[in-house]
């Protein structure tokens, strides 16, 4: 990805940048840093990944993780985020050689704006630990139990009807039922989406567009594109899409400052799949052949309606108070660990805690290894832990309580902040 071998209009062809009849693409021209992040347009993207320069500008538009995440490391090194997302980063490089057009020079340091090598190298350390002791290969009885118990509360929930009726407070118990099926079937998508599950990429595809669309009624290549962003730039303006809510609310100590003065207007096209289509459609012909029944159809909107409203709920909470008190920014080009651990923070681990999150209470290892099974997380957290606390890198774990707590409080503090500023514009 990122080199200079097929120039646009835009970028003039580096000194010695070795540009021949192919569109330079023989990797035979040396760069420097100050060249490399000269290319970060839209219509000019190069990146490094370990010392080679790559022009990735044509080829982003068929990225299989989506245009934008690969985008937002343009002119930057890419090689912590290229390691951390792809299961076998060895076969993904065979299709960067058309894209590879140079390196960078002798001279030139293998971190970019001036991230700190000790840091960098020794979280490399930690990676190579943590795959030589197996920690990237996931438990298949684990997640079987895991859409086991998922498939019981759903079937338990319509059961429930069958055999004692609909008053009132069956119905609530079936809701409650089914909002829990809902949340745990999304951490379950969650991770086959990160490919933390099967070997092959493959099958946690074919998986994950099960699970979050026949399961719970949406679609995978939706999420993706969103997800994906938010792990590569967490609580990064512009860049993770979790946080860009400015025509809803605005969030940290600076959106609220800025939105004053700037108003930005953007326009969010989905693209069409047809697959998750159909798969998402099941769900809800499912759902109404089961419950119409019962309630008719109006009967059965309300109560898919309340389900989602309990499920939603579960969800935000529990994924924002890892992420939403914590440090919000523009785009700083930090090292992997440090940009890592500024956006996320961990809830303490207990049994209810694991099962109420999804595991997700683990946030910090979560981001720095995303396709790791989340049965690892609480053996490598201790590793990161002691790999912070030597570089000075802070790593916060709070309880449940302060953890929601923190985010009515970051919340209110945005809140504030957006008054004064509107007040004293």
């Amino acid at each position: 990805m990122g080199g200079g071998g097929q120039q646009t209009e835009s970028s003039e062809p580096a000194k010695g940048d070795g540009v021949g009849p192919d569109g330079g693409r023989g990797g035979s021209a040396v760069y420097t840093w100050e060249e490399v992040q000269k290319h970060c347009h839209r219509s000019d993207q190069w990146l490094v990944i370990d010392r080679k320069v790559y022009n990735i500008t044509q080829w982003a538009k068929r990225h299989p993780g989506g245009i934008r995440v690969i985008s937002h490391f343009a002119g930057e090194d890419a090689t912590e985020a290229f390691v951390a997302f792809h299961l076998d980063p060895n076969f993904v490089r065979k299709f960067l050689k058309p894209l590879l057009i140079g390196e960078l020079a002798p001279t030139e340091p293998s971190q970019d704006h001036g991230k700190n090598a000790a840091l960098v190298q020794d979280f490399q350390a930690l990676r190579d630990r943590v795959e030589k002791e197996g920690l990237l290969r996931a438990r298949p009885l684990f997640f079987s139990l895991y859409l086991g118990h998922i498939l019981l509360l759903e079937a338990l929930a319509l059961g429930l009807l069958w055999v004692w009726g609909t008053s009132w407070s069956l119905t609530l118990l079936c809701s409650l039922m089914l909002a829990t099926s809902q949340a745990q079937a999304g951490w379950l998508q969650h991770d086959y989406g990160h490919l933390s599950v099967c070997k092959k990429s493959v099958w946690n595809h074919k998986l994950h567009k099960f699970v979050i669309g026949h399961l719970k009624g949406a679609s995978a290549n939706w999420w993706n594109h969103r997800h994906f962003q938010h792990h590569a730039k967490p609580n990064i303006f512009r860049k993770d899409p979790d946080i860009n809510s400015l025509h809803v609310f605005v969030l940290g100590d600076k959106q609220p400052v800025e939105v004053v003065i700037t108003v930005i207007f953007r326009t969010m096209f989905s693209q069409r799949d047809w697959v998750d289509l159909a798969w998402a459609m099941s769900f809800y012909l499912r759902f109404f052949c089961c419950y119409y029944p019962f309630f008719g159809f109006f009967g059965s909107v309300a109560l898919i309606s309340f389900v989602r409203f309990l499920e939603s709920h579960w969800f935000v909470w529990v994924t924002q108070m890892s992420h939403l008190p914590m440090e919000m920014d523009h785009e700083r080009q930090q090292d992997w660990l440090t940009m890592q651990l500024s956006a996320t923070c961990n809830i303490e681990q207990s049994t209810f805690n694991d099962w109420f999150s999804g595991h997700l209470n683990f946030q910090i290892e979560h981001h720095l290894f995303p396709t790791m099974p989340r049965h690892n997380y609480h053996l490598v957290a201790p590793l990161v832990r002691a790999l912070c606390e030597k570089h000075g890198v802070p790593y916060q774990v709070k309880t449940l309580q302060k953890g929601m707590t923190d985010v009515v409080r970051s919340l209110k503090k945005s809140g504030d902040l957006w008054l004064d500023a509107y007040l004293h514009k």
